[in-house]
């Protein structure tokens, strides 16, 4: 009776010890992603052709930031972005400054065991976004964080991709 006790101890034991590891292992990532990070590289790859481009630009502008607090912003803007002519943007000047930007902000979760951020956007620049989660999978390598979607259509062209967001940390 003694030696079948034995292996239920050790379980009741370990599953608490397990538990805490997977939520020290949470919390270790949520102070490695804290902070601002600044827009290295916005890439799509089609799935069906698996050709790659730049989705805004050579050289996109950005920055993301995930608070101690469990809530994220984030912004992003073109490469090739005009200031208007005059103190106030055309209709057409304020159309193209929309249609090269993507901002929106909320509340985000981690799962470490999956390596995935989910965003819960509460606001978005267009309302495209707004009241959906938003999967991402990370890699995080010292001051630098990728987060890559999961295959879904492209909002600027409609086709299947997948779009990889590389960060740099902000010192």
């Amino acid at each position: 009776m003694k030696r079948a006790a034995l292996p239920l101890v050790l379980w009741v034991l370990a599953v608490p010890c397990q538990s805490l590891a997977q939520s020290g292992q949470t919390t270790s990532v949520q102070q490695q992603i804290l902070g601002t990070w600044k827009l290295v590289s916005y890439v799509r790859e089609e799935v069906a052709s698996g050709a790659k481009s730049d989705v805004m630009g050579a050289h996109p502008s950005g920055y993301i930031n995930y608070g101690p607090d469990g809530r994220m912003i984030v912004i992003i803007v073109g490469s090739d972005r005009k200031k208007p002519a005059g103190p106030v943007a055309t209709p057409d000047e304020a159309g193209a400054l929309i249609r090269s930007m993507l901002a929106y902000a909320g509340a985000y979760t981690i799962d470490s065991k999956a390596k995935t951020l989910t965003h819960q956007i509460d606001v978005s620049w267009d309302q495209s976004r707004t009241g959906e989660s938003h999967v991402r999978h990370y890699s995080l390598d010292g001051d630098q964080i990728t987060l890559t979607t999961e295959p879904s259509n492209d909002p600027a062209t409609g086709k299947k991709s997948v779009r990889t967001l590389t960060w740099e940390k902000v010192k």
